[in-house]
This record gives structure tokens, C-alpha cells and sequence, in this order.
């Protein structure tokens, strides 16, 4: 595992255990998946890029729109879909022709691969990124400046 690598996935997992709170960020206090990728970039690059506009749990989903997608575009690295690394931001689509909503940060790659994201009604977990969650990834993203492994 690369340096950066190591940090951004060490600091993820720091947050385990932090409650469920919409539109929240504070490690510990209360956070969602967005918030939870907030964190680990105040934690491993510095000052947020952008302060997100209050956002409703269903992501634009009405209106059709990719927002959580074009804000990963604006801030992230593009990667590769079928070169997962550690450390890398991955966007779910939850629902086949719904919009991507949901974030999580690749924690083990390889046979058991894993990871960490902020989930309704569990908080911050790290989960197994078996078939169902594998099959719901629409697109991976690096922090700016990481190289993956």
C-alpha cells in the first residue's frame, strides 16, 4: 500500500463507528457518505474545494440529475473502472436507472476486497464489497495527487 494510500484508508477507517447524520461531517459526531469523503480530504489533502449545497436524501433523483457525480468529477481523479486500489472514492448507483448517490472508500482490494461508507441506519462501517455492493459501482475515483497501488 502506497504512503498516500495508507492514509487515506487509516484515516476512512477512523471514522468507524461515527452515527448516521444527514448532510453531517464531524468524525465521531455524526456524518453521511459525502460527508465521510469530506472528512478523509480535510484529514489527507486540506481545505475543502467547495462547501456542498444542502442536498436531500434522494440525490437529485426526481430530476434525473448525476450531481454527486459531476461533483466527483470537479474534485477527484477519474480512474480506471476495472483497476480498483486502495484509498480509491467509489460512486454507487443504488437503484439500475436511478441516479449515483452513495459513496464509499476502497479498504482492501483483492479476494476479499472491502469498504468503508457512511450507511443509513448503521453509521460508518466497513462492509465487504460483495457482488450486491460490486454490481451498484458506477464509477472510482482517486484523491488528487495519490497514486494508486
Amino acid at each position: 500500500m502506497s504512503g498516500a494510500a495508507s492514509i487515506i484508508v487509516r484515516e476512512a477507517r477512523a471514522w468507524i463507528g461515527t452515527p448516521y447524520v444527514h448532510q453531517m461531517a464531524a468524525r465521531g459526531a455524526g456524518t453521511d457518505c459525502l460527508g465521510l469523503v469530506r472528512g478523509v480530504w480535510r484529514a489527507v489533502v486540506g481545505h475543502e474545494p467547495e462547501q456542498p449545497p444542502a442536498y436531500s436524501m434522494d440525490w437529485s433523483e426526481p430530476q434525473g440529475q448525476e450531481l454527486l457525480w459531476r461533483a466527483a468529477i470537479r474534485h477527484l481523479s477519474p480512474k480506471e473502472f476495472g483497476e480498483p486500489a486502495l484509498g480509491d472514492v467509489i460512486l454507487f448507483r443504488m437503484r439500475d436507472g436511478a441516479v449515483a448517490k452513495h459513496l464509499g472508500i476502497q479498504s482492501e482490494v483483492g479476494q476479499a476486497p472491502r469498504f468503508v461508507h457512511a450507511y443509513s441506519g448503521h453509521g460508518v462501517v466497513e462492509s465487504p464489497l460483495s457482488a450486491p455492493w460490486a454490481r451498484r459501482v458506477v464509477a472510482r475515483f482517486q484523491f488528487p495527487d495519490v497514486e494508486a497501488t
